[in-house]
């Protein structure tokens, strides 16, 4: 399934994410947005996987944030040591209904209420390798504009990025 379908009112859901977890996702991305950083969401990485908002910081950085909704699907989703592997900076991102405790000391953590969001724990930077980075950036590019010609097509106002502050 496209990650972006232009025939739905928002070209940028897919379907596959619960509404707790894109009220979550709201939260984070208002919150990423406060410091400068730029959101995808749903973006597919090497190897397969697919992580649930990737930033890039003002600094050139690249963060992952992998949505959690409830205890059971931290659980039963094992993968994100993999993560890791495909950013400086690995946050999980939750609600107030859970707990902050099953969440591992070895990654950042957000707390979201779907208006906003606040860092709980800053996440330790593990920094790409150069040609691991390059291959990211290039991935996150051509989403991005592929994301924009979508929405674009579909009708949704595509605000210019012309004058953006750095």
């Amino acid at each position: 399934m496209p990650i972006v379908n232009s025939l739905r009112s928002n070209p940028l859901i897919d379907g596959r994410q619960s509404e707790r977890a894109m009220i979550v996702r709201r939260g984070v991305q208002r919150l990423l947005a406060t410091m400068g950083a730029h959101v995808l969401p749903e973006i597919s990485l090497a190897g397969g996987r697919r992580a649930d908002l990737v930033a890039l910081t003002r600094k050139g950085d690249i963060w992952i944030v992998e949505i959690k909704s409830s205890i059971e699907d931290f659980r039963v989703d094992r993968k994100w040591p993999e993560y890791r592997l495909h950013c400086d900076r690995f946050f999980f991102a939750t609600h107030p209904d859970v707990p902050a405790e099953i969440f591992p000391e070895e990654a950042g953590f957000i707390l979201s209420d779907g208006y906003g969001a606040e860092m709980m724990r800053d996440a330790p930077e593990h920094r790409l390798a150069p040609h691991l980075r390059k291959a990211l950036m290039l991935r996150l590019a051509r989403a991005g504009a592929a994301r924009l010609l979508a929405a674009e097509l579909a009708g949704v106002p595509v605000p210019a990025l012309d004058g953006e502050s750095e």
